[in-house]
């Protein structure tokens, strides 16, 4: 049997081509041994009705065998033969034929120069997928946060209209007004606060500076 991988036969068929002429050859060597054994089968029945010095099935079997080592010596030197014709001419890949999936590799041929910086280019764009991707999904993140926030002000505004319309319809004033007149009263009420704050801690510093000192007499002897 050849020795040679033929790898790429291999690839095409599916198989390798040592494996398919092994198994004609198995074929070849199963059908020859039952073909002898009908042969000797008949010899037998032959011999049987003939009148002939009797022949054991032992010296049959003999022959038999010497026979199929015979026709076996020559079947292999065919078959060698054979074998060497069927992978050169038929389970073969001429060197200037391509399969479909490798034209590619013809069209496009890189050295390992080339190959490395288109690997180095790949590899950066990927990063830049990967952080073009990141980033997306922080904006899809804050984009759903907003609509939350744009959700619950909706709910403010809501809250706040129907609130100016009961103010409207037990005849106070606008509501707007309403807040605005309030924060700025707010704001006066921390002023005097903070101004009552001040008074308070000035005479608290003036009247501890009048108060007078007591001094003990100290008895006489």
């Amino acid at each position: 049997m050849s020795v040679n991988a033929m790898c790429y036969e291999s690839q095409f068929f599916e198989f390798t081509p040592q494996t398919c002429i092994l198994r004609v050859y198995i074929t070849f060597q199963d059908f020859l041994f039952e073909m002898l054994l009908v042969v000797e089968k008949v010899i037998m029945k032959k011999l049987e009705s003939i009148q002939v010095p009797r022949i054991s099935h032992f010296q049959i079997r003999e022959s038999t065998e010497k026979y199929l080592h015979f026709i076996n010596e020559r079947f292999n030197i065919l078959f060698q033969k054979m074998e060497k014709w069927l992978l050169k001419l038929v389970l073969s890949i001429p060197k200037n034929i391509l399969l479909p999936e490798d034209k590619v590799h013809a069209q496009y041929t890189y050295n390992k120069e080339e190959f490395d910086l288109l690997k180095h280019e790949t590899d950066t764009l990927q990063n830049k997928y990967k952080a073009e991707s990141l980033a997306k999904q922080a904006l899809i993140a804050e984009l759903e946060e907003q609509k939350q926030v744009q959700a619950e002000l909706e709910k403010v505004l809501v809250w706040f209209d129907g609130l100016d319309k009961i103010c409207r319809e037990h005849g106070n004033i606008d509501l707007k007004e309403s807040f605005g007149f309030v924060t700025q009263n707010s704001r006066k009420l921390q002023d005097k606060v903070i101004e009552i704050d001040l008074k308070y801690k000035k005479i608290k510093v003036d009247g501890s500076a009048l108060t007078p000192v007591c001094l003990r007499s100290r008895k006489p002897k």
